[in-house]
């Protein structure tokens, strides 16, 4: 598994998370998935994500997006 493909899983089980608690705990839980959504859009601007630096201290491969 390349570090491209370990961000994009991870955001996606961090959305479907984050609308799970929403239904069922509290509503307050959509922030995390508007912060997910917006942390996706700047690093698709910038390159830089934090996730990805901590995938990569756990060993994941780099990957085309993120070096």
């Amino acid at each position: 598994m390349n570090l491209d493909r370990f961000i994009l899983g991870f955001a996606g089980v961090m959305v479907l998370l984050s609308l799970a608690l929403g239904t069922w705990v509290h509503q307050y839980w959509y922030f995390l998935t508007a912060f997910v959504g917006l942390n996706l859009l700047q690093s698709s601007i910038t390159g830089f994500c934090p996730a990805a630096l901590v995938a990569r201290k756990l060993g994941v491969g780099p990957g085309q997006a993120f070096r």
